[in-house]
């Protein structure tokens, strides 16, 4: 707050969370990806993600 300010503010970050969400996600490519340029959904991810193993390729 500035000075002399009352009351109560939000706190505000970058991409809306606690981690660069850009990042996280380049990290989940590289760790994933299989032989053929496909992405696997890691486990964590599966029940946000329900039916989907793997994102790409054909």
């Amino acid at each position: 707050k500035k000075a002399g300010e009352k009351g109560t503010r939000f706190l505000h970050t970058l991409n809306g969370s606690g981690l660069a969400v850009g990042r996280t996600l380049v990290a989940v490519m590289e760790n994933y990806q299989d032989e053929n340029g496909r992405i696997a959904v890691p486990q964590a991810l599966h029940p946000y993600l329900p039916g989907l193993t793997h994102i790409g390729g054909e």
